[in-house]
């Protein structure tokens, strides 16, 4: 079930966590006011006192959609492992970093770490103690309070924009206080063996007169999975202080070479100590993937010489508040405002800004190029919710994110399946297919469409290289893009990807067939009538190639045709899953299970034999799918119980990893009450609200979008809907409905109706 990326994660510590930790920011950041924002508590999902942080998200400070997200370092992170985690005691520094996901690989981080005395170069040497007592968390501002190693203490502050980090230390009771700059570590290869590790080479340049210490780092955990070798990547820095410099120096393998002014190689880094007595340094970062000068021009753009840190807090709270207020909860506890807040806080994380003053570097052809790119993308997970979600909240920025991965395809022959930088191999299906349908089908523009079609054409129908004798397991080395592996082998003419062939085949196949439903909707918004044909048939053709009638699931087969065994062929689930995941043949996958009524049996089976698994993708859609079936009642049952079991406002309030904001997302449309099941119909199947209002300013509406739902805290059930005062007698809204403003209205109780529900009569 965690077979291409997770661990297993135990759950066990629920500590009940404050708004900001216990602890409010001064009056100075907390400008503008934004109730929704100080709602948001940053360590919601970071894991408790799992090894790895079960949510996978940080209490990280940047505006939405950032470059580089600063991050206190309680750890070394790499794949499964995250850069901060709550049960540590110990800050190593203060980390930017690009690290997509917790299971995805960091790529070209920079540290700022303060510190008095011996300057200590070393992780495991430098760590100092913190307290969360006194710990400072919000989306815009950090502070810690660190016990130096030599005596006295630091306060550390944090905030950032998006490629420039911004942060102050104070230094109380201590000698020689002393800034350092890492530039290179061992990076960690993988998640399972520690010891697996590379030496980046970096660069790291002084200059006393400037206050400046500017270096590269070219580490990339990722570069180990993917056709993209990305030979010139590396990530660019530029540390500028306000304060002069005493004494400067590089490390170098854990030595200090005082005075240096340059280095280059491995476990590599550059520092600047400060006179005695210096109580207050500031320093800004700039970062940049292009180049030294850029990273210095992103600094003095983003945060010009002079700026405050209380500034650069509030421009970023500023950031979160235009986002965040647009959402206005009725009737929720300050525990579910807290779970609701933070959840839109996620799902404006990714995917991230790449490109910096117009332009960016693309590791698709080693090469910097005019526009706008965004990276990060986890496009698996995140086709089914958030994506749909984003284009609600954050229309504006849609186009920008589809001309990205247009510009990977034109750069790199493919459009992204998992692009950290470039493309990685990870999940399967070609569900950037999926993003750029739904964005044409919800009227976003701004890109060229006809290459949009080229795009997706092409992963239906051309096959990876050597398809036939490439397995593509997860993470597999040394082989060039994954695509639709098994398309040439037997989907296109048999319509099933044959497990003795290709990995996860079963999960390839059914996700092969909605990739087709888009591709088909994109065809028939372009009036290519054949294409469209083509392309519906075998989407509705091809999922029913593996439903073995015998038992009634889902199997995978091998290329003889012979079933390959129930366990077979599965991504993040399993035949329970997946004999549900028809999404874009519903009422087909209905009839071949037995009609509604049987189906809705099976859900039943599904639910109470303890098979659902919220923390996986795959079983996101199946609660909504009893009112398809005509027992909406039940599925709203279902939908309150893993709204209640799955998320809440403590460290383990996300179970599973957050998958770049897929997890918030249902429960975001779960709380609107209504869901995307099949993101490229335009339709959203009616759920159960939670609260009893939520207002959303969409941007661009007509008018705010306001879902009224009295009662709802209590009462889990519908009895009736309208939209815009018109009766909705089948239990799906469609986007055409709600893309404008407008009201609905559910009218609910504490006991199960017979609205959308004629199965169960």
């Amino acid at each position: 079930m965690y077979a291409r990326r997770r661990l297993l994660i135990s759950q066990t510590c629920l500590v009940v966590l404050t708004v900001l930790a216990g602890q409010s920011p001064p009056s100075g950041f907390q400008d503008p006011k934004s109730a929704a924002v100080d709602y948001v508590n940053p360590l919601i999902g970071n894991g408790g006192d799992t090894p790895n942080g079960s949510g996978g998200m940080i209490p990280s400070t940047a505006p939405p959609f950032a470059m580089t997200r600063w991050v206190a370092q309680t750890r070394q992170n790499y794949v499964s492992m995250t850069p901060y985690n709550y049960t540590d005691t110990s800050i190593h520094g203060f980390q930017g970093t690009h690290q997509p996901a917790i299971w995805m690989g960091e790529s070209a981080q920079v540290i700022v770490v303060p510190g008095a005395g011996t300057v200590r170069s070393v992780f495991e040497e430098r760590g100092m103690s913190f307290s969360h007592d006194n710990e400072v968390l919000t989306p815009s501002y950090y502070k810690a309070e660190l016990s130096a190693i030599e005596g006295g203490h630091i306060t550390s502050e944090q905030s950032a924009t998006s490629r420039v980090g911004h942060l102050r230390f104070t230094f109380t009771n201590t000698t020689a206080p002393y800034v350092l700059l890492e530039a290179t570590r061992a990076s960690i290869m993988g998640s399972d063996d520690t010891s697996n590790v590379t030496y980046p080479l970096g660069t790291v340049a002084i200059d006393p007169h400037a206050r400046e210490i500017a270096g590269s780092n070219p580490e990339r955990q990722d570069f180990i999975i993917g056709p993209n070798p990305a030979f010139n990547f590396r990530g660019f820095f530029v540390a500028r202080f306000d304060t002069p410099f005493a004494h400067w120096g590089t490390a170098a393998n854990g030595t200090l070479h005082a005075g240096a002014t340059s280095g280059s190689g491995a476990l590599l880094g550059g520092w600047a100590a400060f006179a005695e007595g210096t109580r207050v340094v500031d320093v800004r970062v700039g970062v940049s993937f292009i180049s030294v000068e850029q990273a210095r021009k992103n600094l003095d753009t983003e945060i010009p010489d002079g700026s405050r840190l209380e500034q650069t807090a509030r421009a970023t709270r500023a950031a979160w508040a235009e986002k965040l207020d647009r959402v206005k909860v009725e009737g929720a506890s300050e525990e579910q405002l807290e779970t609701f807040y933070t959840g839109v806080f996620h799902s404006l994380q990714y995917p991230y800004e790449q490109s910096e003053d117009g332009k960016y570097y693309s590791g698709y052809d080693d090469a910097v190029h005019e526009g706008d790119s965004y990276t990060g993308y986890s496009i698996w997970d995140t086709y089914r919710a958030i994506w749909t979600w984003q284009i609600l909240l954050a229309p504006e920025r849609i186009p920008g994110m589809v001309r990205s991965m247009l510009q990977d395809y034109t750069e790199g022959g493919w459009l992204p399946m998992w692009k950290n930088i470039v493309e990685t191999n990870i999940m399967v299906g070609t569900h950037a297919d999926s993003l750029i349908t739904e964005a044409v089908l919800k009227n976003i523009t701004g890109f060229d469409v006809d290459l949009a079609y080229e795009a997706v054409h092409k992963d239906a129908t051309v096959p990876p290289v050597d398809d036939s004798t490439i397995s593509y397991f997860d993470r597999e080395e040394n082989v060039g893009y994954e695509v639709r592996a098994g398309l040439s082998t037997m989907y296109d003419t048999k319509g099933w990807v044959a497990d003795d062939i290709h990995s996860e085949s079963g999960s390839r196949t059914l996700d092969y067939a909605y990739d087709d439903y888009a591709v088909s909707v994109l065809a028939r918004y372009l009036n290519k009538t054949a294409d469209a044909a083509f392309f519906l048939n075998r989407s509705m053709v091809a999922p029913f190639t593996i439903f073995n009638t015998d038992t009634g699931f889902m199997e995978a087969r091998n290329a003889s045709g012979a079933w390959a065994g129930p366990d077979a062929g599965w991504t993040e689930g399993d035949k329970w899953a997946y004999s549900f995941d028809v999404v874009h043949a519903v009422d087909e996958l209905i009839e071949a299970r037995g009609g509604k009524a049987k189906f809705v049996q099976s859900l039943d089976e599904h639910f109470d034999g303890g098979h659902n698994d919220q923390t996986n993708e795959p079983s996101h859609h199946i609660p909504y799918l009893y009112a398809l079936a005509g027992a909406a009642s039940k599925g709203q049952a279902r939908i309150r119980e893993i709204a209640s079991a799955n998320y809440n406002n403590t460290v383990d309030g996300l179970s599973g990893n957050e998958d770049c904001g897929q997890m918030s997302a249902w429960f975001l449309f779960g709380a609107l009450g209504f869901y995307p099941v099949n993101p490229v119909s335009g339709d959203y199947v009616v759920g159960t609200p939670f609260y009893d209002a939520i207002t959303i300013d969409l941007p661009g509406a007509k008018t705010p979008l306001r879902i009224v739902s009295t009662g709802a805290p209590t009462n889990p059930y519908v009895k009736s809907v309208t939209v815009d005062g018109e009766s909705l007698q089948t239990p799906v809204i469609t986007h055409a409905q709600i893309a404008q403003g407008g009201k609905i209205v559910f009218e609910m109780s504490a006991e199960p109706q017979a609205w959308a529900s004629e199965t169960l009569a």
